[in-house]
């Protein structure tokens, strides 16, 4: 089970404006998409968005994120015309399903970028700009678990935004064996059927949930 951040209402219009950010400050104001992923990432727009907060997943137009997005991290202006497309550009694709894929894996930004480079995103356009969304989920969810090990727990832990210690307290199981799970150092698929149900209740996640396949 996966804790998102915000209401599937919100995404079409998160993924849009993304996308509209994406494609005007690499196309119209020339900023190369590496550098954009960047100044995206290190500024407060993208924690926000993470976070689910409405004045930027659907109070902005797309302009206004990269604006604010460059500002916040640059100190400079940005005022080109947006250029005209006929249909969706690359670089729109690439902040559209990048933002469908945060609020699927409630991943950080950060995370995603660090296993997709701009230039991963821009070769896998080709094959994948008219694919279902889930094709790119599935492939992108394979290098996310190749990049980084977490645990289920972990995952699911840091994903309902619970310390390892409120958790131990919260479900009466020990901090160091809450530890030792997430650092595979105790195999929590023998973990007391008990142990996991108190922290599958805290956490809102099904037992299964936990358990490493």
């Amino acid at each position: 089970m996966t804790i998102r951040a915000y209401q599937e209402t919100y995404l079409h219009k998160a993924q849009a404006s993304l996308g509209n950010a994406f494609d005007y400050a690499i196309n119209s104001c020339e900023i190369p998409g590496e550098d954009f992923v960047k100044f995206f990432t290190a500024s407060s727009v993208s924690k926000r968005m993470e976070n689910g907060e409405p004045a930027f997943l659907a109070g902005k137009s797309g302009i206004e994120i990269a604006f604010d997005v460059v500002f916040e991290t640059t100190g400079k202006q940005l005022n080109k015309a947006p250029q005209e497309h006929i249909g969706r550009s690359r670089e729109y694709w690439i902040g559209w399903a990048v933002c469908y894929y945060q609020w699927y894996s409630a991943r950080s930004f950060s995370d995603i970028f660090k296993t997709l480079s701009f230039d991963d995103l821009q070769n896998m356009y080709y094959t994948l700009h008219e694919a279902d969304i889930t094709k790119f989920v599935d492939i992108v969810d394979e290098k996310i678990r190749e990049r980084f090990k977490d645990t289920n727990l972990k995952r699911i832990r840091t994903s309902y935004g619970c310390t390892q210690a409120e958790l131990s307290e919260h479900s009466g199981v020990s901090l160091r064996s809450i530890q030792m799970y997430e650092q595979r150092n105790k195999d929590i698929n023998k973990a007391s059927a008990e142990a996991l149900y108190r922290i599958s209740k805290i956490l809102g996640c099904t037992v299964e949930d936990l358990l490493e396949k």
